[in-house]
């Protein structure tokens, strides 16, 4: 699967990696060389992030599934207490 990053954003990660080049060697990276820095990126490892991003979205959606469990079985009413009071 292709990750889509729209045309702003991605002139937006190309303006970071110029900004990151600068603040950290002192370099002044053109658009073409931090979009090549960009392509390589987002070639070689868009998918590995793309991947972990969604383990985590599943060990949260996990968590509030269980939630949702808890609250449903809280909902039933306990017929033994009733006889006690």
């Amino acid at each position: 699967m292709k990750i889509n990053i729209s045309r702003e954003e991605k002139k937006i990660i190309v303006k970071e990696i110029q900004n990151f080049f600068y603040e950290e060697r002192n370099e002044e990276l053109g658009i073409i060389a931090a979009g090549n820095i960009y392509d390589f990126f987002l070639n070689n490892f868009g998918d590995i992030i793309y991947n972990k991003a969604l383990d985590e979205a599943k060990v949260w959606f996990t968590k509030r599934i269980e939630d949702i469990e808890i609250d449903y079985d809280l909902l039933y009413r306990d017929r033994a207490r009733k006889n006690y009071e």
